[in-house]
Order: C-alpha cells, then sequence, then structure tokens
C-alpha cells in the first residue's frame, strides 16, 4: 500500500515539475539578451530563446 502511493506522490512530482528546467533555461536566455547592444523587448526575447532551445540545429 505504502509503495503504491509513493510512486503516485513520485509521478505527481514527475509530471508538475518536468518543465522546470526548461522555464529557467528560457529565464536565463532572456536576462542574457537584455545585456545585448540592441536589446529585445521581452516578448521577443523569449520567443527568440523559446525558439533557439527547442531547434538546437
Amino acid at each position: 500500500m505504502i509503495t503504491i502511493i509513493l510512486i503516485i506522490i513520485g509521478i505527481y512530482f514527475i509530471f508538475n515539475f518536468k518543465d522546470h528546467n526548461f522555464k529557467r533555461a528560457i529565464d536565463a536566455c532572456v536576462a542574457g539578451s537584455q545585456k545585448l547592444d540592441k536589446p529585445m523587448t521581452l516578448k521577443e526575447a523569449k520567443e527568440f530563446c523559446e525558439d533557439k532551445i527547442l531547434n538546437k540545429d
């Protein structure tokens, strides 16, 4: 019984925090883009960073 409860709690944490690293990477990229010679707006920077992170070509 306790094993099932631990599995359910584990699955909850996995689904709840699965995008945590992605969001941190986006935040870091957006913060870095603000220090460029030609800073972007927050929306432009977020779109640019999401595109670059998702398409690691």
